[in-house]
């Protein structure tokens, strides 16, 4: 009997690691139009998860892109929001992770980042490196996050790919290696050379869409080419890739794994070239669930007790149910559907009946998920973003941290009949992560803090399409929010601070102190005249 027992549960056991192993959870970032959505759309499409892409030009939706589901990013034709999309593809299930790449909803972009295992950065050909890609990168760099670069639009006029290839090292500070090439570039552009796969995709036709049949090249030298490509390609073709294998590294996946080394793949997302090559190499090198440090230790994937932890929270994702979804990124063991587990920061049981799993706004509800996969949990306003779910464990896991906004006005009532519906609508979305609420010690004024000024026109959208309340703003002269910690909450020093202070202080939604400093000079004076206090940028302190 206890040989069958042990049989069973080496069975599971190596089932159960099996599920990880043919687990990949990625991100995809950028700069805006930069064709993020758009590959996102084709990867999918390969996949066989949608038969048909939404595409996404000139910042006009022709169809609704599939991970822009929110009305007002099918108006804007940008991504506000985190979308998560599941498929199935070669046996391995991905879990994409599209994110915003406008730097007004960067925040979202940077909770995002705490919950992928490896990212995608996109980059277009004829504006190179732009600002807000070296700002995610930089916080992919920080946390050891492997890198694959697609240079995006080569249907289009732009650099030269070894000056791309430069500005790419240089800019971002990575070490790359070519996996593909291009052959010619916007109206030259002939197709893609596969250094990973050794073989060739051409195009044929005036729109480019049409990928003729891989074919496979052992040998550049091979005449072949030349009567495939021409002569000039070839030769062009020939001495550019002599060129990347004497000047770039070799690939070696460890490095790729360790964050030291970044595979670089080209083509164009909106007419599919080199959407294939990325893919399959992507489920071949990209990591499996890692294992991810808490505060208290580190979270191997294969542990066999549950852990996982919200880094999302979206609010009315159908407009008709009013309903609250909690992402949950899955870091150990399996999530079972009414199984209870411990929510860390309330210290008490929860069971979930209906868990999701995610296809853009699409969800269906699943009994067992493992490592690497995000579940939606339907969410009365138990959960903040961070909190940590367990199977009894007090675990906290640590990265997912609110900023000090840029930007910060009043929020009045539009309509004193609806004033009950806009403080729930604010209340939501201010746990979604959208902004941040501040209210003030003084008068109980309410404070929005935003990242960016775009958020302010979303958060009005919403309040009013989705809980019909409406809200107007007043500007507030506020430099930086800064989160107080006192040495001693009883000191002179602090109740002095609390009483000069008085009228730029407020609380946050946590009810922690948050300085409001009016200037970057009131701001050194009040440090220097106050040493006692420390003044925190970001509310994980």
């Amino acid at each position: 009997m206890q040989v069958i027992i042990l049989y069973l549960r080496i069975h599971f056991f190596m089932e159960f690691l099996k599920e990880i192993q043919r687990r990949r959870t990625f991100g995809i970032i950028s700069h805006p139009d930069a064709g993020k959505t758009t590959l996102t759309e084709k990867l999918l499409l390969f996949g066989g998860a949608i038969q048909e892409a939404g595409a996404v030009k000139s910042n006009k939706i022709k169809k609704g892109a599939t991970s822009d589901f929110m009305e007002i990013e099918r108006q804007r034709g940008i991504s506000v929001a985190t979308s998560v999309l599941a498929f199935e593809y070669n046996g391995i299930k991905i879990n994409i992770l599209d994110t915003p790449g406008h730097k007004d909803f960067a925040e979202d972009t940077f909770r995002t980042l705490t919950a992928v295992d490896s990212v995608i950065v996109v980059i277009d050909v004829a504006k190179g490196v732009e600002e807000q890609t070296e700002k995610l990168v930089e916080v992919c760099r920080m946390r050891n996050i492997p890198i694959i670069v697609f240079i995006n639009k080569m249907d289009r006029e732009g650099k030269d790919a070894f000056e791309l290839l430069d500005e790419i090292e240089q800019k971002l500070g990575l070490k790359v290696t070519p996996l593909s090439f291009p052959i010619g570039m916007g109206y030259d552009f002939k197709g893609i050379y596969n250094i990973w796969e050794k073989n060739l995709n051409l195009f044929s036709g005036d729109s480019r869409k049409n990928i003729e049949e891989t074919i496979e090249i052992s040998d550049l030298n091979s005449s072949e080419l030349n009567t495939l490509i021409g002569d000039e390609a070839s030769e062009t073709l020939r001495e550019e890739i002599e060129l990347v294998e004497g000047i770039y590294p070799s690939f070696d996946r460890q490095d790729y794994l360790d964050g030291n080394l970044q595979p670089v793949f080209f083509g164009s997302a909106l007419n599919s070239f080199g959407v294939r090559e990325l893919l399959d190499c992507f489920v071949e090198i990209a990591p499996t669930p890692r294992a991810k440090q808490s505060e208290e230790r580190l979270v191997q994937p294969d542990e066999d007790k549950f852990t996982g932890f919200v880094f999302k929270i979206h609010a009315n994702m159908d407009p008709n149910h009013r309903n609250r979804l909690a992402f949950v990124k899955i870091v150990s063991g399996e999530f079972k559907r009414n199984a209870p587990y411990l929510h860390v920061r309330h210290n008490k049981k929860v069971k979930f009946s209906s868990p999701n799993a995610f296809f853009a706004e699409k969800k269906e509800i699943v009994d067992i998920s493992f490592p690497g996969d995000i579940v939606g949990l339907q969410d009365t306003g138990t959960f903040k973003i961070g909190d940590t779910l367990t199977e009894g464990e007090v675990l906290n896991y640590k990265g997912v941290p609110s900023f000090s906004p840029e930007h910060f006005r009043y929020i009045n009532n539009a309509d004193p009949m609806k004033s009950k519906q806009l403080n729930k609508g604010i209340d939501q979305l201010m746990d979604e992560g959208v902004a941040q609420l501040f209210t003030l010690e003084l008068n109980g004024r309410k404070v929005i803090g935003t990242v960016g000024a775009l958020q302010y026109e979303v958060i009005q959208y919403r309040l009013e399409h989705e809980y019909g309340a409406k809200c107007t703003y007043e500007n507030l002269n506020v430099f930086k929010a800064c989160w107080v910690e006192p040495e001693n909450p009883k000191s002179e020093e602090f109740t002095s601070f609390k009483r000069v202070k008085q009228r730029y202080l407020a609380k946050d939604k946590s009810n922690k102190l948050v300085f409001l400093a009016d200037s970057s000079f009131s701001l050194q004076m009040t440090q220097q005249k106050y040493p006692s206090i420390t003044f925190h940028f970001t509310s994980e302190y």
